[in-house]
């Protein structure tokens, strides 16, 4: 499959152009048709293996060894993958996140998690703040049920007051600070939950391997 990149960014500048926008309880995104359909049909049935919880849950990092990135060696195994990792590392798309959301992405790393949630996960609330500067989480699923599996919103650590809308090629944007607690309550998952999670982080970021261009920060120019 090769989708022209003139496609991804007629998508994405649509989907920005249309977002929902809200300041409560801080400044967040809902978003639409992020890629192009082929593109979101394509990301939707990558193979990666489906990982075991295990009955442990509440932080992703807890299972760090089988979690899945667009990295070096799965940009150049899965077209769909180095299509939108090229995507999201070019300064057209730089501009139009900067643009979007007032902010500056330059000397930034690009980052891409394929998320494959299953029954019992779940994530405790948490911000995001630190090296991480920007946060897009793109649902893929389109299972019945799905619906009501959308990123929890929080006014503090204890105060669930939201859930984002769980729609496929949709999305959850907001540029992480002290403020921005979200994560995912418990709740039944039927099927797999797919989403693919878009951040672009600072030099600081230790794990290099988990990078799209480990070696290649982003430019607006």
């Amino acid at each position: 499959m090769t989708i022209e990149q003139s496609a991804y960014e007629a998508a994405l500048a649509q989907s920005l152009a249309s977002a929902a926008h809200s300041d409560t309880p801080y400044r967040h995104w809902f978003v639409s048709d992020v890629f192009p359909k082929a593109a979101a049909e394509a990301l939707a049935v990558l193979p990666f293996p489906v990982p075991e919880l295990g009955g442990v849950s509440g932080k992703r990092e807890v299972h760090n060894a089988t979690r899945q990135y667009f990295d070096v060696e799965n940009r150049a195994k899965y077209s769909v993958c180095g299509e939108i990792a090229d995507f999201l590392q070019s300064p057209t798309a730089i501009k139009m996140f900067n643009k979007a959301c007032g902010l500056d992405l330059s000397g930034t790393y690009l980052r891409l998690e394929y998320a494959q949630d299953t029954n019992g996960f779940w994530l405790e609330p948490h911000t995001d703040l630190g090296v991480k500067k920007f946060t897009m989480l793109i649902y893929l699923s389109s299972d019945a049920g799905h619906e009501a599996l959308g990123t929890d919103i929080y006014s503090d650590k204890d105060t669930h007051v939201a859930t984002s809308p769980f729609r496929p090629n949709g999305a959850t944007i907001f540029i992480p600070a002290d403020n921005t607690w979200h994560g995912f309550e418990p709740r039944e998952i039927p099927g797999v939950r797919k989403s693919l999670i878009l951040n672009y982080v600072t030099p600081d970021w230790r794990a290099r391997e988990q990078l799209a261009f480990p070696d290649q920060m982003v430019s607006a120019s």
